[in-house]
This record gives C-alpha cells, sequence and structure tokens, in this order.
C-alpha cells in the first residue's frame, strides 16, 4: 500500500511540475538531444520513400511503354492489312475492267518466291483454297504467265511459259500463221514449226490458241525478237519475248474454268 501511495505522489508531483512550466528545460535538453535523431530517421524515411516511389513510377512509365508499343505494333499490323486489302481491292478492281470475271472464273492469289533459275514462282493458294494443277495463270491485264504445277496445301508453284517444260499453241496476231511456243530457259520462248513460206516479222505480236486446250484464246504470250530461218530446214523459228515482267509481278489470276 505504502508503495503505491508513493507513486501516487510522484506523479502529482511531475504533474503539478509540468503545470507550473518546471519541466520545460528537461523536455527541451530531450528534445535537443533527440531532435537530430529523429530528424535522420524522418529524413531517411522519406528518401526511402522516394526511392520507393521512384521505382513504382519506372515499373509504370515502363508498362506504360510496354502497352504504347503493343499498341503501335497492332496500328501496324492494322495498317498493313489495310494496304494489303487497299492492293487487292485495286487488283481486283483492274480485272473487273478487263473484263476477267465475265470471260472466266478466277481466283486471286500472290506470289511469295520466285526461282528465276527454274523459271518457276510459288503463289500464297493452294489446295485448301480450290487450286488444281494445270490451271492456267494470268496477269490481270490478260497476259499468259503459266500454268499451275505442283499444288500442296497452302501454296502452288507456277510453271512459266518460259520454263523448258512449257510448249503451246499459238498464232502471230491478226494473220493466219499457227505455230508452237516453247520454253527455252532463262525466261525465253521459242516459236517453232511456223512454215517457211508464211512471213513472220520482229515486233508482231504472239497470243494463244484453244488448241490442246491449255490455254483460252487470244492470251497475249509477247512478241517476236528475232526471225531464224534455214534454207535446208522446213520450218522457221522465232524468238519471243514474253509479255509479262516477272521483276514487277505481285499478283496472279488463276483461271478455274473456262
Amino acid at each position: 500500500m505504502k508503495y503505491f501511495t508513493a507513486a501516487i505522489i510522484i506523479i502529482a508531483f511531475f504533474v503539478v511540475l509540468n503545470l507550473k512550466g518546471f519541466l520545460n528545460p528537461f523536455k527541451n535538453f530531450f528534445y535537443s538531444l533527440s531532435s537530430p535523431i529523429q530528424k535522420s530517421f524522418w529524413e531517411a524515411g522519406g528518401e526511402f520513400s522516394d526511392f520507393l516511389a521512384g521505382i513504382l513510377e519506372i515499373k509504370t512509365f515502363n508498362n506504360e511503354i510496354q502497352n504504347l508499343q503493343i499498341k503501335n505494333q497492332k496500328l501496324i499490323s492494322q495498317l498493313v492489312s489495310l494496304k494489303e486489302l487497299k492492293k487487292e481491292n485495286e487488283t481486283l478492281r483492274q480485272a473487273l475492267n478487263m473484263g476477267l470475271e465475265k470471260e472466266f472464273q478466277i481466283q486471286l492469289a500472290y506470289l511469295i518466291s520466285k526461282d528465276t533459275s527454274q523459271d518457276s514462282v510459288l503463289i500464297d493458294k493452294g489446295s485448301k483454297d480450290g487450286i488444281k494443277k494445270g490451271s492456267p495463270v494470268i496477269t490481270g491485264e490478260k497476259i499468259i504467265v503459266g500454268r499451275v504445277g505442283e499444288v500442296y496445301e497452302d501454296f502452288s508453284e507456277i510453271i512459266l511459259i518460259t520454263n523448258r517444260k512449257s510448249s503451246f499453241d499459238v498464232q502471230v496476231l491478226d494473220k493466219e500463221i499457227y505455230g508452237v511456243a516453247k520454253g527455252g530457259g532463262s525466261l525465253k520462248i521459242d516459236l517453232e514449226l511456223i512454215p517457211k513460206e508464211k512471213e513472220i516479222l520482229p515486233g508482231e505480236i504472239v497470243v494463244s490458241t484453244v488448241l490442246g486446250h491449255i490455254f483460252p484464246k487470244g492470251l497475249l504470250v509477247g512478241e517476236i525478237k528475232e526471225v531464224k530461218k534455214s534454207d535446208l530446214a522446213p520450218f522457221q523459228t522465232a524468238e519471243i519475248k514474253p509479255a509479262f515482267n516477272l521483276e514487277a509481278l505481285e499478283s496472279l489470276f488463276i483461271i478455274s474454268d473456262f
């Protein structure tokens, strides 16, 4: 009991001193000692808080950059798709202007590779798109390019008319002169079996015929570049310059029926 009473007296004593302001010097001394330490803790805490905030800002900034990059990639992809769609529409519009859809059943395809050493190209359509081997292949300007060779699920090989495997019947435009166009390789075509008595001249146009039912009639093959005659041979030959420009070729039309 006496300890409790003593404790009450001591507490009351300090309360009275505090009310009278006698403890202020002690408080001031204590604050003087502790304030630098408290300030250091507060500054360290503030710096650490700023450090954490900086990390969070950097992370947020990086996330924003990543999101912007993803959005940018999506926009680029959409732009490419729109450009490809525009190009396809222009190509189809050109075909419509030429009346291809009225004459044939056609399907648009794009080149994915060119092999000039083999006189062949690959297109982005295959068996799943209904492409069939042997189908004629032309440009939107009704220029013969070749025929479908091997057909795969997603793409097909096109054998150019300059390929040594290629052979079909042709006619000199506006003349009753017929012959056979054979691929000479290296993007060249030979015109053979022209009777010696028939006159053919460089610059004349060569078109397809329906003989053999390989190509539709009247499609542009090329123009005669050079005529070769021999007194010993019963026929004359010539070299045909193909009408298509392989370097500039991007799209083709496959004729599924004619």
